[in-house]
């Protein structure tokens, strides 16, 4: 077996075995479920809701969003490029310049927003009932209103919680792919592994906090574990195609669908991240300074991790 074989091989199992046990710790111990706790112990978990929230919040801009604009910026650019010689006595200067200055990616990114809002939309449409809070939505928020504290507002629905975590869960896995993709392109030893150890570095926070994100919206625990396992074998399933595919290159809008499709994940997920993650962590009245302190210190970490990554 060639040693880059060999590494990319035990890339593969280290992104399975790592994303699979940092996500199955919050499902499997019982201590993680917000429902039964009181006092400290749903301060605690409340603030590592707000930490999981800031690895979102940074794994949205820091990882998905940058990796969706750099790879359809530069797609487009390979597309123009060979075109730009043909049509370089038909349009004059400025004319190209608006052409390749379009905000392409901004554009696709949106459209993976919307695109959630339009199923979320339809869905509330056929069910009007899903609009109804859940019990734990109905206690904090009573509790804001006794305190004549401040609140941003209802929680997200119980109903809707579920349809959530899957969008969440597929934009994250499409991701995982993408990331597996580039880990088994890789050429060299060196860049094989300097790259899996970016991935794995934020990979198992990530994970954790997706299964930390099933268990607070009440997913049931085989559901939670099947969908666990799904997500886990996304990165080693990109590796295996980057095995498979080594050698060859971008050519027929691979490229570009690629990179299309990451933008519309990094928009969906952003959606997540801001309707659901974000104001199911900040409506409690209780502590808002260190939930702040929370939420950036995992934004902060995904900042780091992406000096690498």
């Amino acid at each position: 077996m060639e040693p880059l074989l060999g590494v990319k091989i035990g890339c593969l199992f280290a992104l399975l075995a790592l994303t699979l046990v940092c996500g199955l710790i919050p499902i499997c111990f019982k201590w993680f479920q917000i429902e039964g706790a009181t006092g400290r112990h749903r301060r605690v978990l409340s603030l590592l809701g707000c930490i999981s929230a800031g690895v979102f919040l940074g794994a949205g801009f820091m990882h998905m969003t940058a990796e969706a604009l750099e790879g359809i910026e530069s797609e487009i650019q390979k597309f123009v490029m060979p075109n730009r010689t043909e049509s370089e006595g038909n349009f004059s200067g400025d004319a190209r310049s608006d052409h390749t200055n379009y905000p392409y990616g901004e554009l696709i990114i949106s459209l993976g927003f919307f695109l959630v809002f339009l199923l979320e939309s339809l869905a509330l449409q056929c069910h009007p009932g899903a609009a109804g809070g859940s019990k734990v939505q109905e206690e904090e928020c009573s509790e804001a209103h006794v305190l004549g504290l401040h609140s941003h507002g209802s929680l997200p629905s119980s109903s809707r919680s579920p349809f959530r975590a899957l969008i969440l869960l597929l934009s994250l896995s499409f991701h995982s792919v993408f990331e597996g993709l580039a880990v088994g392109l890789q050429t060299t030893v060196v860049a094989t592994v300097q790259l899996c150890v970016a991935v794995l570095a934020h990979k198992g926070l990530v994970a954790f906090g997706v299964g930390l994100r099933l268990v607070q919206t009440g997913t049931g625990t085989r559901r939670a574990a099947l969908s666990i396992l799904s997500f886990s074998l996304m990165s080693p399933l990109g590796v295996a195609i980057g095995l498979a595919v080594a050698g060859g290159d971008s050519e027929g809008g691979r490229g570009l669908a690629q990179a299309v499709l990451e933008g519309v994940a990094a928009g969906t997920f952003l959606y997540v991240t801001f309707l659901e993650i974000l104001p199911r962590e900040l409506v409690g009245p209780e502590a808002p300074l260190a939930k702040w302190g929370c939420v950036a210190a995992g934004f902060a970490f995904m900042a780091f991790i992406a000096l690498w990554a």
